[in-house]
């Protein structure tokens, strides 16, 4: 089957630092792909790289575009692990999203239609409505990252890149976050590539992984005989381990 993007022998230099050497893979179409490894082994580069936020080396090649007939990345959401937010400007949550959707300024008011599109797009990733009228900066980090994943999935991506969704969120929440990531790939036929530490809900919800050590791909495959004990020593560290969830 070919896959969404492949990727082929992609190189990325920062000031004379290789951060990704001859990485090779492939994002298969509907699936959600992986990527683990520890802090500085090239997750964020690999999501900047796809795309094209920085130059890179190598191929990487798309096969995004809901028509097909010319494949480019337009079509693919992004989820930054955090959002850098102006604190002297009180940017509320209708704000962003308008902002983001309308040519219209936003000082000159929303339209019914377009609040009612907002309210759509909340409840597309299970946000309460009252967010509308919050700042930006006065929401927990969980709300932050689903009101972003609801900007991000606008309009229809083929693809969606996630770099550590889960950051910022409280623990008690983060599984309720990653099934609403699973039900976004198995209902709307999203695929998705997110970079996570936590190997535990990757093994649960990916479909296969890419391992990232020192920028290299070291392994690749399904997460039940990719996230294996030997493996997770190999690319976390001797004192590695699952990452469990109580309840």
């Amino acid at each position: 089957m070919t896959p969404l993007v492949a990727l082929e022998n992609v190189r990325v230099s920062i000031d004379g630092t290789d951060i990704l050497k001859d990485v090779n893979a492939a994002i298969a179409k509907g699936k959600i792909t992986a990527l683990v490894g520890l802090n500085g082994s090239g997750k964020t580069t690999l999501l900047r790289a796809i795309l094209r936020e920085i130059p890179s080396q190598g191929r990487i090649v798309y096969h995004c575009g809901h028509d097909h007939s010319h494949p480019q990345p337009q079509h693919v959401g992004y989820v930054p692990q955090r959002l850098r937010l102006e604190t002297n400007f009180p940017l509320t949550v209708r704000d962003l999203l308008a902002g983001a959707l309308s040519r219209r300024p936003v000082f000159l008011g929303v339209s019914k239609a377009l609040e009612t599109h907002l309210r759509t797009m909340l409840d597309r990733v299970g946000a309460p409505h009252i967010l509308l009228d919050r700042p930006m900066d006065r929401i927990s980090g969980g709300e932050q990252q689903r009101v972003l994943l609801a900007l991000a999935l606008e309009p229809n991506p083929e693809l969606l890149l996630l770099d550590e969704p889960a950051a910022g969120i409280d623990f008690k929440d983060q599984e309720g976050f990653y099934h609403l990531i699973q039900r976004i790939n198995a209902e709307q036929h999203v695929t998705i590539l997110l970079a996570s530490h936590d190997t535990s809900m990757v093994a649960k919800q990916a479909h296969h992984v890419l391992c990232l050590k020192d920028g290299r791909v070291d392994c690749q495959g399904p997460p039940e005989t990719t996230l294996t004990p030997e493996t997770l020593a190999q690319i976390f560290g001797s004192q590695s381990g699952f990452f469990r969830h109580s309840h």
